[in-house]
């Protein structure tokens, strides 16, 4: 073995991470998307409340991204922790949206906050799977 080569059980680590990344980017793209296409064709069909409901999936899937990766790392040890603080960062990403980000960015409220509570709970329902 080269002094550089990183050993076979630590240079798995950073490849199953970006396996399970790209894996659950993926499927929550997938599912948010859908989600939004239906809530847009179905329920709010106007432009403006459609605009705010793709506002929301972009939210929705920087912060479970975000929150993903932290989960991730954190489970390992932590899992209820890590747990936790993906909600707490959900939670807070809500609320800094329904009081600061709606209104900075003149979007219907109903749409935009329903919508993002849907992309969350849709998208947190296929986290578990790639978590392991």
């Amino acid at each position: 073995m080269t002094e550089h080569a990183m050993p076979p059980a630590t240079a798995a680590v950073p490849m199953r991470m970006a396996r399970a990344l790209l894996g659950f980017t993926a499927a929550q793209g997938a599912i948010i998307v859908v989600a939004m296409l239906v809530m847009q064709r179905f329920i709010w069909t106007d432009a403006a409340a459609a605009g705010a409901v793709r506002a929301s999936a972009w939210v929705a899937f920087s912060v479970q991204s975000f929150t993903f990766v932290i989960a991730r790392l954190v489970a390992r040890e932590q899992v209820i922790a890590g747990w936790g603080l993906g909600v707490l960062m959900r939670f807070a990403s809500l609320l800094f949206w329904a009081f600061l980000g709606i209104k900075a960015l003149g979007l219907v409220s109903g749409p935009a906050l329903i919508s993002l509570v849907v992309f969350y709970f849709v998208s947190t329902l296929v986290e578990p799977l790639f978590l392991n």
